[in-house]
């Protein structure tokens, strides 16, 4: 097949930065889009928030505390929509693979690009440029022979950078950064691979399949691939998804259902916005299952789901139901540290016009 080239684009700060370009007010000022009150939770911060250590899913008394002169600012997802639909153009007029992660992040393969350009940094320079013209936003990229890499590389020179690993670099490039850089390492993930003497990605390549396996089950095969810069996924413009969803991680535990609800509200504000973002053929996917999942500060999990026997097609249905999923559990017997809402049991494109029998509805929950 040969190798390909792929570029991961990633806005900087996307949602904040949308509002510092609308609001002069605000440019060059620490800026947090969520709510401010004392259960308000932090959906995209500023850099010049994040050098408070401001960050996402952040509840705003902390980040607050850190940042005396954070503006918080309620989010407009009509203007992070539009600005999408602008970049999404952009991204359509170098190639027609282009797979979109959410709003503000897509993978582009321009192995063979539309306007016969042939470097992927060039396409690269100019998709970055084209960007900063029509929408007075920033983009950082990362090019590469691989989605893996070009992830990676593309949160290397952030904000508004670029950075390209040519064929042959991609293993030392990996070599040599921690494992939490890793997609999928989270901090329990790095504090259990530290205590097995793994710390960077040339410790991890060092494993052979077996250890890794013996420690990190499932999750073997891919580390073992990642360590050595191997990711053979193409990219899929109408990739089909088995679900849509997000989850968040705080930095402080909540409990009370007055907090609960209100980050329950910032997490289906940004799944919604995935699942508009995720278009197929022209239409966002519509699903028939939500599910909860929280985690408590003592690490174990409760999900609850319900599945109906119609398509859910609005986000007020969407959102009644991740809310309902939420008072059959109110009040909880301990802190969560985690939350998260999915949609599943998506329409594949066939019999759309049909919905799904209750049967079918109910045999998802099994």
């Amino acid at each position: 097949m040969g190798l390909r080239k792929i570029i991961h684009v990633d806005m900087d700060a996307f949602f904040a930065s949308v509002e510092q370009r609308d609001n002069p007010e605000l440019r060059g000022k620490p800026v947090a889009v969520g709510g401010s009150g004392g259960r308000g939770v932090v959906a995209a911060a500023s850099y010049e928030a994040r050098t408070f250590g401001v960050r996402s899913a952040m509840p705003s008394v902390t980040a607050k505390r850190l940042c005396p002169d954070l503006i918080f600012v309620r989010h407009r997802f009509d203007a992070y929509k539009e600005a999408s639909r602008q970049i999404r153009a952009i991204f359509k007029h170098h190639t027609d693979l282009v797979e979109p992660l959410s709003l503000d992040e897509a993978y582009l393969d321009v192995t063979s690009d539309r306007l016969g350009i042939g470097s992927a940094t060039r396409i690269a320079e100019l998709i970055r440029q084209e960007i900063r013209a029509k929408t007075k936003l920033t983009a950082s990229a990362g090019v590469s022979y691989n989605k893996f890499l070009a992830k990676l590389a593309s949160d290397q020179n952030k904000p508004d950078g670029m950075c390209v690993i040519r064929p042959g670099q991609g293993a030392q490039f990996v070599a040599d950064l921690p494992v939490r850089r890793f997609h999928g390492v989270g901090p329990k993930g790095a504090e259990k691979m530290a205590k097995l003497g793994i710390a960077t990605g040339a410790d991890l390549a060092a494993k052979d399949l077996d250890f890794l396996k013996a420690n990190f089950g499932s999750f073997a095969d891919y580390l073992y691939r990642a360590a050595r810069g191997i990711d053979l996924r193409p990219v899929k413009p109408n990739r089909i998804r088995k679900s849509l969803g997000g989850e968040r991680t705080y930095s402080e535990d909540i409990s009370s259902g007055p907090a609960l609800r209100e980050a329950l509200d910032t997490i289906i504000d940004i799944v919604w916005d995935r699942i508009e973002a995720a278009q197929m053929n022209g239409k966002p996917p519509r699903g028939r299952t939500v599910t909860l999942k929280m985690k408590y500060n003592d690490f174990k999990n409760v999900t609850r789901a319900h599945s109906v026997d119609h398509w859910i097609e609005t986000k007020p249905e969407f959102a009644q139901i991740g809310r309902d999923l939420l008072e059959e559990l109110l009040p909880l017997p301990k802190p969560i540290r985690l939350m998260g809402l999915t949609l599943s049991n998506l329409d594949r494109g066939k019999d759309a016009a049909k919905a799904p029998s209750r049967d079918d509805a109910q045999l998802s929950l099994l």
